[in-house]
């Protein structure tokens, strides 16, 4: 009788894991930080088991540790994502993303006639008015966008 052979993703030495992205999500996650590129090894697994979500999507990313705006990006489409920093194949850092009650200059407004694209100086601001799927809503024009469209503006 045959045994599978299990295949293993080789750790990451230093870099991020994204983990516990929404199914079907991570290649948005992937655009939204600019991968893939010449210089940087990307590991992805999509529709993964997982206990907690049914199916998941998980990035591991070489050599790289994310700002705080692509993890500000990264929690309007996956909300219940973790980050894990690594450092010599050791976990030095996780959190959850959070997403903030508020969400200022990542996004653009999809009214045309709001304030925000008339040229003037000032910067986009929205409300979230519910976190999963998120749904936010403009502070100047109140137009509300809903998780398909806020994907788009990434």
């Amino acid at each position: 009788m045959k045994t599978p052979r299990e295949l293993k993703v080789k750790p990451i030495k230093n870099g991020t894991v994204i983990d516990h992205i929404k199914a079907n999500k991570a290649l948005s996650v992937l655009k939204i930080l600019g991968l893939p590129n010449e210089a940087t090894a990307v590991t992805i697994a999509m529709n993964v088991q997982s206990s907690l979500m049914g199916s998941k999507d998980i990035v591991k990313i070489e050599g790289r540790e994310l700002a705080p705006r692509e993890v500000d990006k990264i929690a309007l489409i996956a909300p219940k994502a973790t980050i894990n920093i690594i450092r010599d194949y050791e976990i030095v850092g996780k959190g959850k993303v959070q997403l903030r009650d508020e969400i200022n200059g990542i996004l653009n407004c999809l009214n045309p006639n709001c304030i925000t694209n008339t040229g003037e100086p000032v910067e986009t601001k929205f409300y979230v008015i519910v976190k999963e799927p998120v749904i936010l809503r403009c502070y100047y024009c109140e137009r509300i966008m809903d998780a398909d469209e806020i994907e788009s503006q990434l």
